[in-house]
């Protein structure tokens, strides 16, 4: 009897990724590659997938079953009422209400309960009702990292033998640009000029952003480096007003460029051209920013809280991202002693052969056995 997993693609089918977004795709391209002989893939999402890669194969089946609101909750737990799969793979956050299979969920952060004011008062109440549900409800759980882990066991009393931490791959396509005609021409399509530090990610307040463009005005006083860039790339989050107006405030309009979202196409040539990836977050379940900047070739500064020194090993330059000083002092070693950026790049490249998707689908098909066999 053929054995169907059926994944909430939702996500992964999106055309602008964040960090679940890519999660969500790279993990099932990688566990299509991998289907076990007598399984197969049920993909659920509410639109067509924006993505040329996206799985396509005899065992590998896609239903866009559109809905224009509550599609978790409504549409998809219709379907699975309608024609369950043997098991629900739900990749970011989210089971539906009703779900009549065994489920596995990936909890990726608990950061709403680390920095609260980080988060609207809405989405906070919903993150932390699907999490305890999710410890309550799911047959299984993976966790990004060990820290994430020991968050739901210490925050939820989630039972640790139903949580495995499956850390996150890398986009082995990623590698560092050595044209710098190309580096030229990206830095010229966002208005970049000049040497830059570079921080890629979602504005956000989790992200630590304030403090950075403040320990960057420090880092370049205490220098005496009138010309470096700070570019803070990336989609609109939550209250990125406040990190705007702040820029403002301090006079730097100048220095701190805001770019926009940048384009996957363009994301090597813009890590590559940096002088350092720096990306003192608060607080994350995973990082994967981290890897994509060292499969790059750049330098890292990041913090030494949550995941990070995880993900990071020794291969980056750790701070306290609560201070200012702290941060500071890091940018400022990473702008005056090049052997320093040369060692971190050097020491990058070998933590990122820790990390790959073809890894982490192999751990999750082991799970998702192991998890129908067994129960709750």
């Amino acid at each position: 009897m053929t054995r169907i997993i059926g994944i909430d693609a939702s996500r992964a089918a999106r055309s602008q990724r964040t960090g679940t977004e890519t999660y969500s795709l790279e993990l099932i391209k990688a566990m299509a590659r991998q289907i076990p002989a007598g399984w197969r893939l049920r993909l659920y999402t509410p639109h067509p997938p924006q993505h040329s890669d996206w799985p396509n194969a005899a065992d590998v089946e896609t239903r866009i079953i559109p809905w224009p609101r509550l599609w978790t909750h409504l549409r998809l737990a219709l379907e699975l009422r309608q024609q369950p799969p043997t098991l629900l793979f739900v990749p970011a956050h989210v089971l539906p209400v009703y779900c009549p299979v065994p489920a596995l969920v990936t909890v990726h952060d608990l950061g709403y309960l680390h920095y609260p004011d980080s988060h609207r008062p809405f989405d906070r109440r919903y993150l932390h009702w699907t999490t305890r549900r999710h410890c309550r409800v799911a047959r299984h759980i993976l966790a990004d990292s060990q820290a994430t882990k020991q968050d739901l066991v210490e925050h939820y009393q989630a039972d640790p033998d139903r949580i495995s931490v499956v850390y996150l791959g890398r986009d082995e396509s990623l590698a560092p640009v050595t044209d710098r005609a190309i580096i030229t021409a990206v830095k010229q399509k966002y208005g970049i000029h000049g040497d830059y530090l570079l921080y890629l990610g979602t504005l956000q307040p989790r992200k630590n952003l304030i403090r950075l463009i403040e320990a960057f005005q420090a880092a370049c006083q205490s220098t005496q480096n009138r010309t470096l860039k700070l570019v803070i790339a990336g989609k609109k989050g939550w209250l990125f007003d406040e990190i705007f107006n702040r820029t403002k405030e301090l006079n730097l309009a100048g220095q701190v460029v805001f770019p926009g979202y940048v384009d996957e196409a363009d994301k090597a040539g813009l890590l590559s051209g940096a002088m350092a990836y720096v990306f003192p977050s608060l607080y994350e379940g995973f990082g994967l920013p981290v890897l994509e900047a060292m499969a790059c070739g750049a330098p890292v500064l990041t913090s030494h809280n949550s995941s990070l020194p995880e993900v990071a090993g020794e291969a980056a330059l750790l701070v306290d991202p609560h201070r200012v000083d702290a941060i500071a002092a890091g940018l400022e070693q990473l702008i005056t002693d090049a052997s320093r950026r040369q060692e971190l790049a050097r020491k990058g490249y070998q933590q990122i052969r820790n990390f790959s998707w073809a890894q982490s689908a192999a751990q999750v098909w082991q799970i998702i056995q192991k998890t129908i066999n067994s129960k709750k």
